[in-house]
């Protein structure tokens, strides 16, 4: 069944979706109080946290900006986090925009020019910014000026502007929508994964103490299992669960609590919501477990291909319920038997078809 479009028309139904990593209207004062500070605090991304940590002693030992980082992964792992957190171990303000807030080449000029020694600026969303603006950042980059155009025709000239040495930090969900020369500029890359049980069962503790929640250990692990190795994910959830155990269970999370909440918010036991089976069932149900295209599902579901691809795709796949081939997406063995649907062999066992187990 077609889901129905939203009020606005965008066909994105991933906005308000309670597991999506994507920052939410009501996030925003939540995740302000719950974000760690500094580098030790800070839970998971081991590796990235030891490189960021030998390369900020290491400029301020040489006295020098910090080199250009680009952190990239799913939305809701901290890349936001991480760039406050530079700019608190560094001692130095940050900026803070996003590629899609930065409409003119000028825009970017203004922003370049008023950043002082050693700060840093950080992009959100960088991949969203205009190809006639990310040029500004080229020799900013490199050599810390900025060459712009004033005039048109006869009168034209170019204007330069020499800058302070400061640290560009971009965020992306979208790799490779990057353009090469701007990725090779970067001095740092670092991805951003999911994080495991638990790391997502130490946020979730840390988090419930900042919020005064009582919580049993259960309780804790259920809300953890659940957040797709999302903190963002997690710390929705926590609130959620909150209110729930505040209004029905004398606002202690238990274990059975936990559980409760969270199956009448129709998050399963792997973190699963309705369009995470609705996109399984399509290819189970509709397309005989696939290969199908991403368009095809797309379309059977009344949602965008990009949302498919961005958000619900990645962790479906570390999940290892979908498999990307050459011809489109197969839903794999694991992903029939969490949706308790049994496979029937057919063609001596070279095509599996779907039933589901009514």
């Amino acid at each position: 069944m077609r889901r129905p479009m939203p009020p606005d028309g965008s066909n994105n139904l991933n906005e308000n979706r309670l597991v999506s990593g994507s920052n939410q209207e009501d996030d925003h004062s939540l995740d302000n109080s719950l974000r760690p500070r500094s580098l030790d605090s800070y839970v998971g991304q081991d590796s990235i946290k030891s490189n960021l940590g030998i390369g900020i002693t290491a400029a301020q030992q040489r006295g020098e900006p910090l080199d250009h980082l680009l952190l990239y992964g799913p939305p809701g792992l901290g890349k936001t986090t991480l760039a406050n957190i530079i700019s608190s171990e560094m001692g130095v303000r940050i900026k803070t925009t996003s590629g899609p807030a930065i409409e003119r080449p000028g825009d970017m000029v203004a922003i370049l020019s008023q950043l002082q020694q050693d700060e840093i600026l950080f992009i959100d969303e960088i991949h969203r910014l205009n190809r006639v603006v990310e040029e500004v950042l080229y020799p900013a980059m490199e050599d810390f000026f900025v060459t712009w155009v004033i005039d048109k025709g006869l009168k034209a000239r170019s204007m330069n502007l020499s800058l302070k040495p400061f640290t560009l930090i971009g965020a992306t969900t979208r790799y490779g929508m990057l353009s090469a020369p701007l990725r090779d500029r970067f001095g740092s890359v670092s991805r951003l994964d999911f994080y495991n049980v638990d790391d997502m069962t130490k946020i979730v503790e840390r988090s419930a103490r900042i919020l005064e929640v009582e919580a049993e250990a259960e309780g804790i692990s259920e809300i953890a299992k659940r957040a797709r190795g999302t903190p963002r994910v997690a710390n929705r959830l926590l609130r959620r669960v909150r209110d729930y155990a505040q209004v029905i269970a004398d606002n202690v999370i238990t274990g059975e609590v936990a559980s409760t909440a969270l199956q009448t918010l129709s998050v399963d036991v792997l973190g699963l919501d309705g369009v995470d089976r609705d996109v399984l069932i399509c290819i189970i149900d509709k397309f005989d477990g696939g290969p199908v295209g991403l368009d095809t599902i797309a379309a059977s579901i009344n949602e965008e291909s990009e949302t498919i691809e961005d958000v619900y795709e990645p962790f479906l796949l570390q999940l290892g319920f979908l498999d990307r081939t050459p011809r489109g997406r197969i839903a794999t063995r694991k992903a029939y038997e969490h949706l308790g649907i049994k496979y029937v062999s057919r063609n001596g066992g070279d095509k599996l078809q779907a039933r589901l187990d009514l």
